[in-house]
């Protein structure tokens, strides 16, 4: 027997203010609202709906509400409402509960802890508006030493590097995952913007090779979508070992997304799961890890940096040695605040660290042993704002990947049913019909504004600081302060308390 679960959301109608309209009963994907016509009434299936949002954004009428139930259980600490509906799904399935979008537990959130300093008296500010205040950044390996020849000219032979003009780069999320409709505002985004976008596992759709320079494209366990092509298109080759949402598992698009075009692009049947097995088969230690960065880097003529991403975890720094020892041009970092199209409900809340303190914790590894500057460190994890990326500046990432913040940027309103493909604003689905909803123009427009507004504000930021270069704020933890962090917390980070 199916245990009657109450519904998370009503959906509350103003009966004075509805005219019949249905246009809540198309914009819904999730079969909430339809009309009764014995009763001559628009209603609500509750139950169904998962509080996106999309019929209260297009009711002409502003008639609905949506609110969350409630209904209460009996008070109990242990026993939260969160686990007792867990049980009572698992005990009629037998299955694992999947999720969407990232970490929403109470964990610390390091950043709204950390404080920037400000110039006041004996270092005097800079007006963003009137002088100059630089953004650029490079990724890739950076030499010990530079050497001239008798005339002038540069001897050392440099790695090859990518121009960011905003530290700010849009996060890997497949095709088949995201619709293609969303890979092509990022990537027109990224062309605009003057930084880049990453693939995902998933290959790169036909439509996109004309934004190579502005393409990452990642080689991940199950190769999907990877061949020549691809590989010479990208400006970087990404390794993904692993995600902050699901560290130390594969990844898994469902079959009922792997459309035509889909398949065509992953070249994998149509209608089957895509599965990326947990491990990387080929590698088993960093002597393995380097054949694959040195295969990819023969491949690819030795012209594009190579990055690695791996979750973090309790050991990043040590493993974050010997990747650059490997060859990796970038580390990339992603933390357990970091969101997926899929991952066990269990893994994503229970698995991996808070990104702050794996990256201070790499950055300063990397410093120990001399090697900081053979690969640039980017993170990506929740990061919110401008603040979020200066704070990751100032502990020592040369950049940050944002997925879920360029989502919400095209609409989503984080309602984490992504697995289910029925996403209503037309974000994490392959339904033609429900991906028409994001116009790529449209969306690339947002995503450019977004970006243009926390680049403003960085150099506002920095302005205050009296910094005219992020370059200078990069790494330098004298800039931050801790507030209501233990001792063990600021050691970690690397940086002191407020007040001293």
């Amino acid at each position: 027997m199916k245990t009657y679960l109450p519904p998370k959301f009503l959906v509350e109608r103003d009966l004075e203010r509805c005219i019949k309209c249905e246009v809540c009963v198309n914009q819904c994907s999730f079969d909430n609202h339809y009309y009764d016509a014995e009763d001559d009434e628009m209603k609500s299936r509750t139950e169904n709906c998962a509080g996106c949002h999309r019929c209260v954004t297009f009711c002409p009428t502003g008639a609905l509400t949506v609110r969350r139930n409630p209904l209460e259980y009996r008070d109990n600490y242990n026993w939260r409402p969160e686990y007792i509906e867990d049980i009572i799904k698992q005990a009629e399935t037998g299955s694992i509960l999947l999720t969407g979008m990232g970490n929403d537990k109470g964990q610390r959130i390091y950043w709204d802890h950390l404080v920037l300093n400000a110039s006041q008296v004996t270092n005097p500010s800079i007006d963003p508006l009137r002088e100059p205040m630089e953004l650029t950044t490079f990724l890739g390996g950076k030499p010990d030493r530079l050497e001239l020849d008798a005339d002038r000219k540069l001897k050392t032979k440099l790695t090859p590097q990518v121009r960011l003009e905003v530290p700010v780069m849009f996060a890997a999320m497949s095709y088949g995952a995201v619709s293609l409709n969303v890979h092509q505002s990022l990537a027109r985004a990224a062309t605009e913007m003057g930084t880049l976008w990453n693939t995902g596992e998933g290959g790169l759709h036909p439509t996109l090779y004309k934004y190579g320079k502005n393409t990452i494209v990642q080689v991940a366990s199950g190769r999907f979508g990877v061949h020549p092509e691809y590989l010479d298109t990208a400006r970087v080759v990404e390794i993904k070992i692993g995600q902050g949402a699901k560290p130390g598992i594969g990844g898994h698009l469902p079959g009922e997304k792997v459309s035509a075009e889909v398949s065509t692009t992953r070249m994998i049947p149509q209608g089957t799961d895509a599965l990326s097995p947990a491990p990387q088969h080929d590698i088993y230690s960093i002597e393995d890890l380097a054949q694959l960065v040195y295969a990819l880097k023969e491949a690819t003529h030795y012209q594009k940096p190579v990055s690695v991403k791996i979750a973090a975890v309790h050991n990043s720094a040590a493993i974050a040695s010997g990747m650059v020892r490997a060859g990796a041009d970038i580390i990339v970092l992603d933390g357990l605040r970091g969101a997926t199209g899929a991952a066990p409900k269990v893994i994503r809340d229970n698995v991996g660290i808070p990104i702050e303190l794996a990256l201070a914790s790499v950055d300063s590894r990397l410093r120990q042993e001399g090697i900081r500057n053979r690969a640039s460190i980017v993170i990506s994890g929740g990061i919110r704002g401008s603040a979020d990326v200066a704070k990751a500046v100032a502990l020592g990432a040369d950049a940050v990947y944002i997925g879920t913040a360029a989502l919400i940027a095209l609409g989503c309103r984080l309602c984490q049913q992504c697995h289910t493909g029925k996403c209503a604003w037309g974000i994490c689905t392959s339904d033609l019909f429900l991906s028409k909803r994001i116009n790529p123009e449209i969306g690339a427009r947002r995503l450019a504004n977004l970006l243009r507004g926390w680049s403003l504000e960085l150099k506002e930021m920095l302005g205050g600081m009296g910094i005219n270069a992020l370059e200078s704020l990069r790494g330098n933890r004298l800039a931050l302060r801790g507030v209501g962090l233990n001792e063990n917390e600021l050691d970690t980070l690397g940086v002191r308390m407020a007040g001293s």
